[in-house]
């Protein structure tokens, strides 16, 4: 995770009330992510379709015991 990404990361969190350890983000997840916006912004022709997809998967994630990979998977 970069810089970047570890400061909004804590901004997320503080903002939340979230801890900011339960907002880590792993190599896997964001690999998983980045190939799931991707896939979103080329196939469906529109770029601001991939966060608005992750955040739908991200939600998901949240509210299930389904893993990240698993969502996408079978839903993304």
């Amino acid at each position: 995770m970069d810089a970047w990404l570890r400061s909004a990361r804590e901004a997320v969190a503080a903002a939340s009330g979230v801890p900011v350890g339960e907002l880590e983000l792993t190599p896997d997840d964001a690999r998983i992510l980045l190939d799931l916006a991707s896939a979103a912004a080329h196939d469906s022709g529109q770029r601001t379709n991939a966060p608005l997809i992750c955040y739908l998967v991200g939600l998901a994630a949240a509210k299930s015991d389904a893993e990240l990979d698993e969502i996408v998977r079978r839903g993304g």
